[in-house]
């Protein structure tokens, strides 16, 4: 093997190991988006069906909220705040992009807590909703459930007033009057007491399914193996064609040579 053949093959294996490296760090990535599935289906099955406390209980005054009560249900005890509604915009329900009405509750002990009622779809002749469900007034019991809230967008997208970009709850808490907003947790609505004669839709309960996660991390290992496979074919592969071409170079010097005796032979036969 001459020094061009070595530094050609060193290249192709520095590109199976850089392919390889690649592979593992969108491998490990794909574990952590599994494991991080996992932990929310956790929460889910042990959290979504349990029983409503009050928010005191897992949401004192001045904490912030625990992950591990993601989806458990509260009582609120208080009165809604409908001036301040607030519209999320660009919400994936019912095949079209949603809005999801966001109204102030003004718990028993002075703290603002921001209830998801629920989405309404955009309007028949323009993008606003013709209508959006009033939300019962005087004192009313809620029960909600847990959900951190939302990062800004990425994009540094805007809504017009009245609405949000998203559930981003410093945002919605500079929007609100006062100081006592709570912004660690919001609710989603799961019922009202007294209930009001209409609503907005209800939101859809969390998916279960796990995701692809684990097999796409599955599949880049593969992928990592392939390359080092695919090299040790490429390598195999013109080994072998050297390997038959000095082969065919012999067997023609070998004629080449029985031929060069025949016609000496035939020289030496007619000179007699």
């Amino acid at each position: 093997m001459n020094r061009q053949t070595a530094l050609r093959w060193s290249g192709y294996v520095a590109i199976a190991v850089a392919f390889a490296i690649a592979c593992g760090f969108l491998s490990n990535w794909q574990f952590t988006r599994d494991a991080s599935r996992s932990t929310q289906l956790r929460l889910i099955a042990d959290n979504y069906d349990a029983d409503p406390v009050p928010l005191a209980e897992l949401l004192p005054a001045g904490a912030e909220l625990d992950p591990d009560d993601q989806w458990r249900p509260v009582i609120l005890q208080g009165e809604y705040l409908p001036d301040d509604q607030l519209l999320a915009r660009n919400r994936a329900h019912g095949g079209t992009s949603a809005f999801e009405v966001l109204v102030p509750f003004r718990t028993a002990d002075g703290r603002v807590f921001i209830v998801d009622r629920g989405w309404v779809a955009p309007g028949a002749d323009q993008p606003e909703p013709d209508e959006v469900p009033a939300a019962p007034t005087g004192t009313t019991e809620v029960v909600v459930r847990l959900k951190p809230g939302e990062p800004l967008p990425n994009s540094g997208r805007s809504a017009p007033e009245g609405q949000v970009p998203t559930i981003h709850l410093p945002l919605i808490a500079d929007a609100m009057p006062g100081d006592d907003v709570v912004t660690s947790a919001y609710g989603l609505l799961v019922s009202e007491d007294p209930a009001p004669a209409t609503a907005p839709s209800a939101l859809e309960p969390p998916s279960e399914d796990p995701g692809p996660h684990l097999s796409y991390a599955i599949q880049w290992i593969l992928f990592a193996i392939m390359g080092f496979v695919f090299i040790w074919y490429m390598i195999r592969t013109e080994r072998r064609h050297r390997r038959e071409d000095a082969e065919e170079r012999a067997a023609r010097t070998e004629r080449r040579r029985d031929r060069d005796m025949q016609e000496e032979d035939a020289l030496l036969d007619s000179a007699r």
